[in-house]
């Protein structure tokens, strides 16, 4: 294995971003920067971030004067993935590794299209319950981060050195066979525990009691899983189970990333979860009434909060 990871660049300080930042900075204070422009960069130059009641003044350079880092990690909201192509451009060089940990489905082929797709592993993160206000976040459960290579049936090197970074920094992983099938089985969650909880503005403590929750998360994530069978994706019944018992571990206070944008008057990305779910189903045939009464009322709740 080559040298250790040395030089990291985030993009994206919100709760992920954050979070991940603030653990590789307790490893090296000199290994990580965010990169940001605008009023993001003078906000986080001056004020700097609190994770979990400390205050972490980690390095913020603008897009313009970024180096080439080793390793990028990508934890914007999916509207603004376009914007943060461009941004980490200066910091894309012949061997950097580029990980998405963002939600949605097709991140990796959006960056790889203009980056070069041998540059972008796959990923994405679960189980996490990280909170934003402002420049304040806080999680009970870091959870996990699952990335790779597309297929994992032997471990690549850089995603060895990646795995090495992430024990150094003791930020949890795994490292799946199939990085597709995990990628649906994390949007399938999001489709259905995301939409619904900013639907009837619950925790995830009203999401693990109420049946009528239940029930509409049950029925959006169903739609995901016959989309992604049609497809050719390993999804099923049995992944309904499995994130029964993820969401009976999250903190029955925390919130989904969606209810916290609809409270906060953000735009939310039910294009990217709704949107995506129902433009499936057209094309496949597949009904998706579920997802298009979600995607309406989000829609609606966007327009009367300003978001």
């Amino acid at each position: 294995m080559k040298h250790p990871i040395e030089k990291i660049a985030i993009i994206g300080a919100g709760a992920l971003g954050a979070t991940y930042g603030s653990l590789l900075f307790e490893m090296d204070p000199r290994s990580v920067r965010f990169i940001a422009g605008g009023d993001r960069f003078e906000r986080l130059s001056r004020d700097g971030l609190y994770v979990n009641g400390k205050h972490y003044a980690i390095e913020v350079v603008r897009p313009e004067e970024a180096e080439p880092a080793e390793f990028v990690i990508v934890a914007v909201k999916h509207y603004h993935l376009d914007e943060a192509i461009g941004k980490m451009k200066r910091a894309i060089g012949p061997h950097t590794a580029v990980l998405s940990v963002m939600n949605g489905i097709d991140s990796e082929e959006r960056i790889g299209a203009v980056h070069g797709p041998e540059k972008v592993l796959y990923g994405l993160t679960l189980a996490i319950d990280a909170q934003r206000k402002g420049n304040v976040i806080s999680y009970k459960h870091l959870g996990r981060i699952l990335f790779g290579e597309k297929k994992n049936f032997e471990i690549s090197p850089r995603v060895r050195r990646i795995a090495d970074l992430f024990e150094r920094a003791k930020i949890a992983y795994e490292i799946p066979t199939d990085m597709i099938r995990s990628l649906w089985f994390k949007f399938m969650i999001n489709v259905g525990v995301n939409q619904v909880s900013a639907v009837f503005g619950a925790k995830f403590g009203a999401l693990q009691g109420s049946p009528d929750a239940r029930a509409l998360m049950e029925s959006a994530m169903r739609e995901v899983i016959a989309i992604a069978r049609a497809l050719g994706v390993d999804l099923s019944e049995d992944d309904l189970a499995e994130w029964y018992r993820i969401l009976g571990n999250l903190d029955p206070d925390g919130k989904t990333s969606m209810l916290q944008d609809v409270e906060a008057g953000r735009p939310t990305e039910v294009e990217m979860l709704a949107g995506t779910v129902t433009e499936y189903g057209k094309r496949l045939g597949i009904p998706t009434p579920v997802n298009q009464r979600l995607f309406d009322q989000l829609k609606r709740m966007g327009s009367l909060s300003g978001g």
